[in-house]
């Protein structure tokens, strides 16, 4: 079949003094503007500039490389935005989502994909995002939204979207263990980056934390305390700044990592290394003294040992004993004991937001009071819990909605589990996509940065675990059918 490609007719019309004079001027353009901005700005921004280019021409034209990229800026660089406004200030998870979504969207005007693939999950996903969209204009009589809201809310709604993509997009194994790999890859940095900034002085931390200043990160007071008190332990933040936030990504990505260690066919073939990196994401994730991440990860790895890995659960029995008598721990075991018992400043806020959450719940019960504001100044929405924050703006229907769309994801990878469970190629990462997004859901009882809208890493995070836990049942059964099939004796 004849391709009409007008770039390609028109650069080869061009004789060659022409061409080589078009490629010194870019090549200028490109080294002026470098040089442009290491004077106005400094070495670094400018490196980040031309390699950003570089990265992006690469991107649009791979769709593979833009989900990497994707995974990476939500790994790394969470609330990183671009040194440029344009009436508003584009975060660089915004850039990212955004080339990913524009390569997937060409493929399907170029006619390389076709079909597109869905679960019967999905429509009550749809009935959820349709709630959302209620509960939100709803909302708009107590309150008039900002643009913050507006855009908060349009990229929360991309996030969930992105279940009907990642599904659609992951159709063989290979693209599956390849992002365990990537998650492994990206989100172990971040915890190695997050061990060094742990380790080096407080000041030398904060001032190269500063400097991310450019990208839209705070300016100061970054190094976050236990309590907020200088006297009690620093607590890890990685480039996510906030520990509880960082907490959950780490657990998550954990849960993920933890299957391979046990696998048949781990993604890596070095075991060793990926206990390596499963060991790095794990003193990183107690470091954060995020004590809802660390029951999330302890969820998760007991949904790994129940179902398969039955090891696990004899090596939690034993990190749990050496974390009661070392005393390197104890500070850790402290905040739990003060956790169960409200003894510390933050369980007691805790407890004073849950009592306020369900005097708001109480008056408003089946539409909650929406995204913009509350209709009486003695309440607020903010409140230490996913569940509790989504009842006070989306009502208990809402949650309802929300809670049998999880409950469909688990019963439709309980129908596929009984065919990978056999599957050497599949079931350790099913199993860990699975189990990491228990951990979100577990860690989501104690913190609310899975639902509000400021926090578009963390929504994109938890409903990119969704996408991979369904991608993966679907994939299983798309097999365990295609098998049954080939067998079934033709008439």
């Amino acid at each position: 079949m004849l391709t009409f490609n007008p770039v390609q007719e028109w650069i080869a019309r061009l004789d060659r003094r022409t061409y080589a004079l078009l490629v010194g001027l870019l090549l200028g353009l490109v080294g002026g503007g470098a040089g442009l901005l290491i004077v106005v700005a400094e070495p670094l921004l400018a490196f980040g500039a031309v390699f950003g280019l570089m990265a992006g021409l690469f991107i649009i034209t791979n769709i593979q490389a833009a989900l990497y990229g994707m995974i990476a800026v939500l790994a790394l660089l969470p609330f990183g935005t671009f040194p440029i406004k344009i009436g508003f200030t584009p975060t660089l998870l915004d850039g990212a989502m955004g080339a990913f979504l524009l390569v997937y969207l060409l493929q399907w005007v170029r006619g390389k994909r076709t079909n597109f693939q869905t679960t019967p999950v999905h429509f009550f996903i749809l009935i959820y995002m349709g709630w959302l969209i209620l509960t939100f204009v709803l909302g708009l009589r107590y309150a008039s939204p900002t643009s913050t809201d507006l855009r908060g809310f349009a990229e929360t709604l991309l996030s969930i979207g992105m279940v009907f993509i990642l599904v659609d997009f992951l159709r063989d194994p290979d693209a599956l263990r390849r992002l365990v790999i990537a998650i492994l890859v990206f989100v172990g940095l971040q915890a190695l980056v997050t061990l060094v900034l742990y380790l080096l002085p407080d000041a030398t931390a904060e001032a190269i934390l500063v400097r991310l200043s450019r990208l839209g990160y705070p300016d100061g007071g970054v190094i976050r305390y236990i309590e907020d008190n200088r006297e009690l332990a620093e607590r890890a933040i990685g480039t996510w700044v906030d520990p509880n936030a960082l907490g959950g990504v780490l657990a998550i990505a954990s849960t993920i990592v933890a299957p391979q260690i046990f696998a048949a066919r781990p993604v890596l073939r070095s075991r060793w290394l990926t206990f390596v990196v499963f060991g790095i994401l794990a003193l990183a994730l107690f470091l954060t003294y995020s004590r809802a991440s660390l029951l999330a990860f302890g969820a998760g790895l007991v949904v790994i040992g129940a179902f398969r890995y039955r090891k696990i659960l004899l090596v939690m029995a034993l990190v749990v004993v050496l974390v009661l008598l070392l005393p390197q721990t104890q500070p850790l075991v402290e905040r739990f004991v003060d956790a169960f018992t409200a003894q510390d400043l933050a369980t007691q806020m805790r407890i004073g937001e849950y009592t306020d959450s369900f005097r708001l719940i109480s008056r408003y019960p089946v539409f909650g009071v929406g995204f913009t504001g509350t209709p009486d100044i003695d309440l607020y929405t903010d409140v230490a819990s996913m569940y509790l924050i989504m009842a006070n703006q989306i009502g208990l229907v809402g949650v309802a909605i929300f809670a049998i769309a999880m409950l469909s994801v688990f019963g439709y990878g309980l129908s596929a589990w009984k065919h990978v469970k056999h599957n050497p190629q599949l079931d350790s990462i099913f199993l860990g996509y699975y189990a990491a997004l228990v951990a979100a859901l577990v860690n989501a009882v104690a913190d609310l940065y899975f639902f509000r809208l400021d926090f578009h890493a963390s929504i994109t995070l938890f409903w990119s675990v969704v996408a991979l836990a369904l991608a993966s049942a679907h994939l299983a059964l798309a097999e365990h059918e295609s098998t049954v099939a080939k067998t079934r004796p033709r008439l």
